[in-house]
């Protein structure tokens, strides 16, 4: 499998990541989004948003990492079962992907921004935007925090791609200065010690 992305994208992260679980070593092209090569009508034509990840499986191409994710899941027989077992099971991962996707990334995705991007740019930081971002964020961890009460991982006992889709974001607030936002919620934090400790995550950030 071929992955086009960048070693410092969120999603393209996520995408190592599932396939480091399943023991897969992709083909990795790097696309310099910082260059402008996402908006190449080379990878237009594979992402047609000019965004990474896309993949591309002996022809097959997908793009949009958590419907990649799912692919390999279904696809990649070794490994870790990453979309969980039978209807309910499936159907708690898809309820907490939807929390990630609705409630998570985009309040920590403005703080990434203004935290972490924007001095890298020489840009200021807008501390309202960061402030009400905190408080938002702060009310999808308490409720992860109950969830993480009751089972080892976000959406049940065993790892899934519902973790995944969180690892990224929580990994930039802490670059960002940010990893107080857990210190209330010790479960929360817990999880996430624990799941970045996993080789998978370490290959996908160039750690392990």
């Amino acid at each position: 499998m071929k992955v086009f992305g960048h070693p410092m994208s969120t999603c393209t992260r996520k995408v190592l990541t599932a396939l480091a679980e399943k023991g897969e070593k992709p083909d990795f092209v790097v696309v310099d989004i910082m260059k402008g090569e996402g908006k190449t009508p080379e990878h237009l034509g594979r992402q047609p948003f000019g965004r990474v990840p896309a993949i591309d499986d002996d022809g097959f191409q997908l793009f949009e990492s958590r419907a990649i994710l799912r692919y390999i899941d279904e696809t990649r027989g070794g490994g870790t079962k990453l979309h969980g077992e039978g209807a309910k099971g499936r159907a708690v991962v898809e309820q907490w992907v939807s929390v990630e996707t609705s409630e998570f990334t985009p309040q920590a995705m403005k703080i990434i921004y203004e935290k972490f991007f924007h001095p890298m740019m020489g840009k200021p930081t807008d501390e309202a935007v960061v402030a009400a971002a905190r408080t938002a964020l702060e009310k999808v961890c308490a409720t992860m925090e109950t969830q993480l009460g009751k089972t080892e991982y976000i959406a049940g006992n065993t790892f899934t791609i519902a973790d995944i889709g969180f690892m990224p974001y929580i990994e930039y607030l802490f670059a960002a200065g940010q990893g107080d936002l857990f210190e209330k919620f010790p479960k929360t934090l817990a999880w996430w010690k624990r799941i970045s400790e996993r080789s998978s995550w370490k290959t996908a950030t160039g750690k392990g």
